[in-house]
């Protein structure tokens, strides 16, 4: 089965309770509310994740698999990541993220859209499979980009659960989604690798600060709104610590949506690249955002069967 990737925004309203209110004005008494779904849905259906990863996906929130890619085919991807990265008619463009203080980029979106060869990534049953065990149905790309991190120079990411903004600002209902990550460089512990909070997808922590019109613009270089209190990270982090899977090239990385997680810059001289892809169940598309006037741009954040291109990335 392949994943059907990418209509237009959709601005249909959501009639049901929002269960997890966020973009708050003032504190609340609670510094998070329970997670109201099930972290794996899909235990009845087949696929190639056993029992025992499953067990640990619903316990930590995340699954590292080392070795997930051959060498050839992660020779192949680094290639492609390259020749992308070098493309100038990529700089300058919506969907082309660059470092705060440089013009080297951070981030390329719609990267399965980009590229042939990312596409047939997305597409391999191999991701789509876990995917769909974890989230209990049919799945759609909902974001796919590349992150690189250059030696020396690449800047970090702050703590944040990528559901809290997808949820504000993309318009996404429930927690049916989940992130893959595919290692292209060694990830070790001095080139700013993912950090992830065990057991902090079981609770949902609200942010505050109303969210600004094109608030992207600021948050893919700098994420300041949208991140949880100093408060609620110390009780959760004290609770469960930190873990930050590290190894050679080719990995998987598999994280609930609602995993706390966040990076440290590069303080080595190894950059540091992964391709990300979002899988989110197809009955769990986007409507109007929950936190913000108005959805993000289409390269952020696609709807079933959308066929974006690089045309629409730029207003």
């Amino acid at each position: 089965m392949s994943v059907q990737t990418a209509s237009p925004k959709s601005q249909t309203a959501w009639t049901k309770p929002d269960r997890y209110p966020t973009r708050l004005r003032q504190p609340q008494d609670a510094l998070w509310r329970q997670r109201q779904e099930d972290v794996v849905k899909g235990r009845h259906l087949d696929g190639p994740l056993s029992d025992e990863q499953l067990d640990r996906f619903e316990r930590d929130g995340f699954l590292f698999e080392p070795n997930f890619l051959d060498p050839a085919e992660v020779d192949a991807l680094k290639a492609e990541l390259a020749s992308l990265l070098a493309r100038d008619d990529f700089r300058d463009r919506d969907f082309s993220i660059t470092e705060p203080n440089s013009h080297e980029i951070r981030s390329l979106f719609a990267v399965h859209f980009l590229s042939q060869r990312f596409s047939q990534l997305a597409n391999d049953e191999r991701m789509v499979g876990r995917a769909r065990q974890i989230v209990g149905g049919d799945v759609y790309v909902h974001q796919s980009r590349i992150n690189y991190k250059p030696g020396f120079h690449g800047k970090g990411f702050n703590w944040h659960s990528d559901f809290e903004t997808w949820h504000a600002e993309d318009g996404m209902p429930e927690m049916h989604a989940v992130s893959a990550s595919i290692v292209l460089t060694d990830n070790h512990h001095f080139n700013g690798p993912l950090m992830l909070i065990p057991g902090s997808h079981k609770v949902f922590v609200h942010c505050l600060g109303e969210t600004p019109e094109d608030n992207h613009k600021q948050s893919l270089k700098q994420q300041e709104l949208g991140v949880p209190s100093n408060d609620a990270l110390r009780e959760l982090i004290e609770a469960n610590g930190i873990e930050a899977p590290v190894g050679e090239a080719g990995g998987l990385l598999l994280f609930d949506c609602n995993t706390l997680h966040g990076s440290n810059a590069n303080m080595s001289p190894d950059p540091r690249s992964n391709a990300f892809f979002v899988y989110n169940r197809r009955d769990n598309a986007c409507v109007q955002p929950f936190g913000a006037k108005r959805p993000r741009p289409s390269f952020l954040a696609h709807q079933p069967d959308e066929q974006w291109t690089p045309q629409q990335g730029t207003h």
